[in-house]
């Protein structure tokens, strides 16, 4: 029965994060005083039932019954005072930081973010932009002197004509060519390019963006349109080209080689001898799959315009030369829940995802009113030697109580607290050797760990914040207790109890039984000594083990093994093809892995027969807990009053 429990805990631990708190919520039932709301079974049920949640009334009854008795069980942990052993206080606290680390983050910048991008992904956006670049590290009043060229060309590009000032002005030197043009793309933006994504989405068409600064500079942006995506689509194509050669004839050829295949003629065959894109020529002109901005926009266009798969292009000119596409498959926007983990591996290697959760912290300090106290960090500073900047330093054992920082009025951190994460940070304060600007670095230090405060403040109000995050926590909590108690009351008592044990016994004798057995002679011989298989077979016939093994044993290495097994008949596969009388004998049978050859002799044939509790024990403890288990139920049955309000319940039916 303990898998069933471990089953539970699971399944209560990692339900997806869902309010269940709700102002029109009525209560399904209760154990003692203890309630137990409708929102609160109708998401277990439908979670632990998956597929199989009809919602019927023989499902629900059945699953009200096992929940009732978890909740049974449930209060008596708590009047066991189970919830005040340490230990387990200890785990639920470790689960709770575990489950706090993830939770936030995912909460409030993984799924906003993946939101979004998936959003973004569901269109593709054509765009112009004007590039104004600016050095890594500049100096503010670079920065500054750059944003205002940048708004200057802004407006120069309110009065003349995009391509002329970009072809002039930026410094993306695919301008020269596409006059800043880019044409459609779509999210992901390259990692650095976040604000520019943004700005793509959001921006009304035909108008001119502010200056967006991304890892390459100030852009100027112009949205021409959006259009839904076109994903992904799978091709194969026949090219030929036409640099060095007759225009004419090349077209010419082409045009045949379409006429060909309009009258039935083999794609693949066609690209195998005529293609002249060697890479793909062999493999009848498969490309795989590709999106937009892989290829030129007149190859793309016309890809992306077949409706079928199997239908190919008319034949379709680029800079290389004549293709005829033939789509293979189209694959458009999948699903959120599709989507979504492609789009999180590279959401979480993209930029946005630290400056997310940068900007996550900044309003964790501003709702929760931080205030700080400079002079405190001041005086400590001024007071650190380049000791500081070596593994013997250590924290200052006078003015650790001095206020550092708090947030609200209940939440405060003293400078003991910093003072403490700095001796910890040995590392960091190591890093730069005997030459790094000591208050700079404790600047530096004294915001990370702000940041982190920060963090771990938000974590404390998880619950407070979060209802399904309390909930959640409850559940375990429950679940703890529930499988502490469950092994105090059953686990160890049918592990432990040989009396009891002994008594079940009796209960149930004649439950599990033995078949028809044999004892068998497992003989294995090296195949080394093959040659000498019909001599080993022989003797073993009319031979007890024991004369066989003396026999055959002065052999280096040794030839023979031999084990003694009592195997009922419908277990071994090797009785299928044997006589079932004593002294019968199996085929030989090669061991290639083992490199022995392997026969089976039968000694003797014992009866059916019952099993004893040492033959059967470990079934018997299995059924001994489920016993323990329903007489414990009932007893909790009797001790506590449960209430079922069967209105609430008759309105689940469906």
């Amino acid at each position: 029965m303990a898998k069933h429990y471990l089953f539970l805990l699971a399944a209560l631990a990692f339900l997806p994060l869902t309010s269940w708190a709700q102002k029109d919520d009525p209560v399904l039932f209760t154990v003692e005083d203890t309630p137990v709301h409708q929102s609160e079974f109708v998401y277990i049920y439908t979670k632990t039932n998956g597929k199989n949640a009809t919602f019927s009334r023989e499902s629900l009854e059945e699953y009200l019954d096992l929940y009732i008795k978890f909740k049974l069980k449930v209060q008596k942990a708590k009047e066991m005072k189970l919830d005040t052993i340490p230990q387990l206080m200890n785990e639920l606290a470790g689960y709770r930081r575990q489950l706090a680390d993830s939770y936030l983050i995912d909460k409030e910048v993984t799924e906003k973010l993946l939101r979004e991008a998936y959003e973004h992904s569901k269109q593709d956006v054509d765009i112009s932009h004007v590039l104004i670049s600016v050095p890594v590290n500049p100096d503010p009043k670079d920065t500054l002197a750059l944003y205002k060229e940048a708004l200057a060309v802004k407006e120069r590009l309110k009065k003349g004509d995009f391509a002329t000032v970009a072809k002039e002005v930026s410094a993306d030197k695919s301008a020269q060519n596409n006059g800043g043009h880019i044409g459609y793309i779509t999210a992901l933006f390259p990692n650095g390019f976040y604000e520019l994504e943004k700005a793509a989405y959001s921006l009304p068409l035909n108008q001119l963006s502010d200056p967006i600064r991304t890892a390459a500079g100030y852009h100027i942006l112009k949205v021409h349109n959006r259009r839904p995506a076109r994903g992904e689509l799978e091709a194969a194509h026949i090219l030929l080209r036409t640099q060095d050669k007759d225009p004419v004839a090349v077209k010419a050829r082409i045009d045949s080689v379409y006429q060909a295949l309009q009258g039935g003629a083999s794609f693949e065959e066609l690209a195998k001898k005529l293609s002249e894109d060697g890479r793909t020529a062999a493999q009848g002109g498969y490309i795989g799959f590709f999106g937009i901005n892989k290829y030129s926009p007149s190859f793309e266009d016309a890809a992306f315009a077949l409706e079928e798969d199997g239908a190919f292009t008319r034949p379709v000119e680029t800079n290389v030369g004549w293709h005829i596409i033939r789509r293979i498959s189209r694959r458009g926007i999948q699903p959120y829940n599709i989507e979504k983990s492609r789009l999180e591996n590279k959401v979480k290697r993209d930029n946005r995802f630290q400056e997310a959760k940068l900007a996550m912290v900044e309003n964790i300090k501003k709702d929760g009113n931080l205030k700080e106290y400079p002079k405190v960090l001041e005086e400590f500073t001024a007071s650190l030697t380049d000791t500081f900047l070596t593994f013997r330093w250590r924290a200052p054992e006078e003015g650790g109580e001095a206020l550092l920082f708090q947030y609200g009025d209940d939440y405060k951190v003293t400078l003991a607290d910093f003072a403490g994460y700095l001796e910890r940070a040995t590392r960091k304060r190591m890093r730069g050797g005997n030459d790094v600007n000591i208050p700079a670095l404790v600047d530096e230090l004294y915001r990370d760990f702000v940041n982190e405060s920060a963090m771990a403040y938000e974590e404390q109000n998880l619950e407070k914040k979060y209802p399904d995050f309390k909930a959640l926590m409850r559940e375990y909590e429950e679940g703890i207790l529930l499988f502490e108690a469950t092994k105090m009351e059953v686990w160890d008592k049918a592990s432990q109890d040989s009396a009891g044990l002994a008594e079940f016994y009796k209960l149930i004798e004649g439950k599990y039984r033995w078949e028809e057995r044999a004892v068998t002679s497992i003989y294995k011989l090296d195949d080394r000594y093959k040659d000498r298989l019909d001599e080993v077979r022989a003797f073993a016939a009319t031979h007890t083990p024991d004369e066989v093994m003396e026999k055959f044993k002065d052999n280096d290495p040794p030839m023979l093994r031999h084990e003694s097994k009592t195997l009922e008949h419908s277990v071994y596969p090797e009785f299928k093809s044997m006589e079932w009388k004593a002294g019968a004998m199996s085929q030989s049978e090669p061991d290639p892995r083992s490199h022995h050859i392997k026969f089976i002799k039968i000694e003797e044939l014992l009866p059916a027969g019952m099993k004893t509790l040492d033959e059967a024990r470990g079934y018997i403890v299995a059924d001994y807990q489920d016993y323990l288990e329903s007489k414990w139920v009932e007893q909790l049955r009797e001790a506590y009053n449960v209430k079922v309000n069967r209105k609430v319940f008759d309105h689940l039916v469906q």
